[in-house]
Formats: structure tokens, sequence, C-alpha cells
């Protein structure tokens, strides 16, 4: 399957450069770049892409209302988007992931890890260093907040457990050393939780974790 990819920076250098390496890969396809975020949304809407490399700090409209608009958009549900950013552990980045993207990158990302991260966001399988991402979450993450439990009530216990382990930042085939079973079964269970949740996938669950009082973070120290 080939993976349909929108690169949106205001800079037309990087998308020169990530929009080459991409196309090194014969499973990748470019089809269409953006320079502002209005331009993203409209070029998201026309070509109906299956991941969207987005810039967080663009003229106009900036990355993350774009990431929200695309995320939002009951016609986009299969469009998964990965911000690309400059520091990992960045506010605006917690803030692009709340709105709804998939993982970040930073902009000096590896070749192979870049056409690595496309593919596997495109999948729906992980979350991209999952790890970081909770420590970006963890960080930024605000205090719980009221009725955000309440979509998390109707998991069961073993799967409540699995969203505490996601959240801690465990892969699935860590969850599943933890807990002794399958990593297939850890994905079972991740997946689940999330259509139990209601939210659009596991970067969505670790966040709610965090607002719903489920996880803690621990800040400091």
């Amino acid at each position: 399957m080939t993976v349909r990819v929108l690169l949106a920076d205001d800079q037309a250098l990087v998308r020169a450069g990530f929009g080459s390496l991409l196309r090194r890969s014969r499973d990748i396809e470019v089809v269409a770049e953006a320079g502002t975020g209005d331009e993203a949304v409209r070029a998201a809407r026309a070509h109906r892409p299956d991941v969207v490399l987005m810039d967080i700090r663009m003229p106009g409209l900036d990355g993350i209302a774009a990431t929200e608009r695309i995320c939002g958009d009951p016609e986009l549900r299969g469009t998964r988007v990965i911000v690309l950013t400059t520091f990992e552990t960045d506010e605006y980045v917690f803030a692009a992931l709340r709105a709804g993207a998939s993982g970040f990158l930073t902009k000096e990302v590896e070749p192979d890890e870049l056409r690595r991260a496309v593919r596997v966001v495109a999948a729906g399988d992980a979350l991209l260093s999952p790890s970081v991402t909770a420590r970006v979450v963890t960080e930024f993450a605000r205090r719980p907040l009221a009725g955000a439990g309440r979509q998390l009530d109707v998991l069961t216990a073993r799967e409540s457990e699995v969203v505490r382990l996601v959240a801690s930042g465990l892969s699935n085939e860590e969850i599943a050393r933890e807990l002794y079973i399958s990593p297939l079964t850890a994905k079972t269970h991740v997946t689940r939780a999330i259509a139990k949740a209601g939210v659009r996938d596991r970067v969505q669950l670790v966040i709610l974790a965090y607002e719903s009082g489920l996880v803690t973070a621990q800040r400091g120290g």
C-alpha cells in the first residue's frame, strides 16, 4: 500500500528536503505541499492524504489550529498528523497533540526514522517514541478536568491497567512483558480502550489518562 503524504511548512527548502527523503521510498507518495496552515487544511480536504507532516509555526493559521481543523473534520477521519518541531519538550508540541496530532518529529530526524514514522502513523499502530511522548504529556498535562474520567469509566480493570502503562510510555511489546501477555493481546486491549473512550488514537488516550486523573503527572525533581 502506498502512503500518501501532505507536506506543510512555510519554508520551501524544508518542504523540498523532506519531500526528497520521502520520495526515495516506493511506498510513499507526496501528493501535495502547503506553505500555511490554511493551505494545509485546504490541501488535506482536496487530497485526503494518509499523513500530514505539519510544521507547528506557520504564518496565519498556525500548525496547531490547522491540526485541530484536520483532525476534527469527519471527512478526514483517515488522515493522521505528525507535527514537526525544533524541540521535543515544547508546550506547542503538547498543544498539537491535544489538538489531535498522532505524534511528532524534530526537524533533525534521520531519513530512515522519518520514513518509518510516516509508515507507523499511517498504519495507526503506535506512538512515535512512546517514552518521549509520555514525557511531553507529563510535563505539560493540565490538572484533571471535570468530567474527563467518565470516558474511562467504561473500561475493564485490565484495560485501565493497560492504559496506565501506555501513559507511562510503554510500547505494546513492553506492556506484554509487564503483564505476561502476548503483544497481540496487549494491542487488542489498547484498541478496545481507544474505541470505548471515544478518542482518535493512542496519543489522545495518553492525554485523557492524565486529564481524567487515571494517571498523575509527576513534576519536578
